[in-house]
């Protein structure tokens, strides 16, 4: 035990210990040293780098020695550490790598930088992440929002010829009068009136460098809810312009890599776009994704989310959809949207469905993030 205590110091702390604990490594422990090596412990800032023949024996070996989610871990150091985001243009190299959503990420920053030549391969690595995305992520979506609209559709003062008799009947069995063989409906169910869409929803997206994931989760999101015939959805991404991409929902992959990232912030300019195509205030929920960090006109993004509000819009700021959290903000704002009466957080992509069925049903959302344990900003 205190050999292995002292194998997993020496693995650990790295080569700068070999003295103090001088220790013989199987041949695996070695190549776990190695790949530890290379990427925490070495003075070259290049060296993963394009040019060295060693990059598709590391990212070999990372994947051979620790499990998916430490590989993951270790891809996103390399990217940061090392300059292993110039890697990412090789074909070989895309081949080599896990894919996942900070992967896209960075696929999506690079965006036009990209060769022709290697845009095939990182569209497949990209089509990976989707699908299993929206395996994981598409049932949970529908059920909730579904669920949600189907429970605000029923009409409890029905018309007799808006009456559901199945659902009625169910409903009043227990006023079953045995004497009279019939049932007493006590509680009427109705179908409510049918429209070609219930609600409205826009996702509102900063495509800053460091809203990412966020990003790639909110495409999904957009993709999954533009297939629910109750919901209309749309998707603007906006840095200091505004592009509408809701025509690409029904392609998520060819959404993202329509995605720019990168570049300065108009989130006014962002949400006048919004404010123009609104059609049902009263029956909107717009999200805006983003820290809040205004490269515009300040002044005039304020008063365009009062605006937004005073209409009967639903709004709530989402300062990142993702696992991570939010680093990062401009609390100023946060303070100034929180005091309007517009709900400020984080919110993981799990919590995401629930969060939409609850703004579909007009819940209190500052309440509902209490009951989840989520951090809301308040003045």
């Amino acid at each position: 035990m205190q050999e292995e205590l002292e194998k997993r110091w020496r693995l650990i702390l790295g080569g700068q210990t070999r003295q103090e604990l001088d220790m013989v490594l199987t041949k695996a422990e070695t190549g776990i040293d190695n790949t530890l090596e290379a990427l925490y412990n070495s003075d070259r800032k290049g060296g993963l780098g394009p040019s060295s023949p060693n990059v598709s024996r590391w990212l070999g070996d990372i994947r051979e020695y620790f499990p998916q989610t430490v590989v993951k871990v270790m891809q996103q150091d390399a990217i940061k550490r090392i300059n292993l985001t110039s890697m990412l243009t090789e074909p070989e190299m895309l081949e080599t790598l896990v894919p996942d959503v900070h992967l896209v990420a960075n696929l999506m920053t690079l965006g036009r930088a990209i060769p022709q030549k290697t845009k095939a391969t990182a569209r497949l690595v990209v089509q990976k992440v989707v699908d299993e995305l929206m395996q994981k992520l598409m049932s949970p979506t529908q059920q909730a929002i579904t669920g949600s609209l189907n429970r605000s559709a029923r009409n409890r003062r029905p018309k007799h010829n808006e009456i559901n008799w199945a659902e009625t009947i169910k409903r009043n069995l227990k006023h079953y009068q045995p004497e009279y063989k019939t049932i007493i409906p006590e509680t009427r169910i109705g179908y409510g009136r049918k429209r070609k869409s219930m609600k409205d929803i826009v996702l509102c997206l900063d495509q800053s460098g460091s809203m990412g994931t966020s990003v790639v989760y909110s495409g999904i999101f957009g993709a999954v809810m533009a297939s629910i015939p109750a919901i209309s959805t749309k998707m603007i991404v906006f840095d200091t312009e505004v592009a509408d991409l809701t025509d690409e929902l029904n392609d998520p992959v060819d959404l993202l890599f329509g995605v720019q990232l990168g570049g300065g912030t108009d989130i006014n300019k962002a949400l006048t776009y919004c404010a123009q195509i609104i059609t049902k205030p009263l029956d909107t929920v717009l999200v805006l994704i983003t820290d809040l960090y205004e490269g515009g006109n300040l002044e005039a993004m304020k008063n365009m989310a009062a605006q937004l509000v005073a209409n009967g819009v639903q709004l709530i700021t989402l300062l990142a959809l993702n696992d991570d959290g939010s680093t990062a903000f401009d609390h100023r704002n946060a303070e100034y949207l929180s005091a309007l009466g517009v709900p400020v957080f984080a919110c993981t992509p799990d919590l995401f469905p629930e969060l939409m069925a609850a703004a579909l049903n007009k819940q209190d959302i500052n309440q509902w993030a209490g009951d989840h344990d989520i951090k809301v900003h308040a003045r």
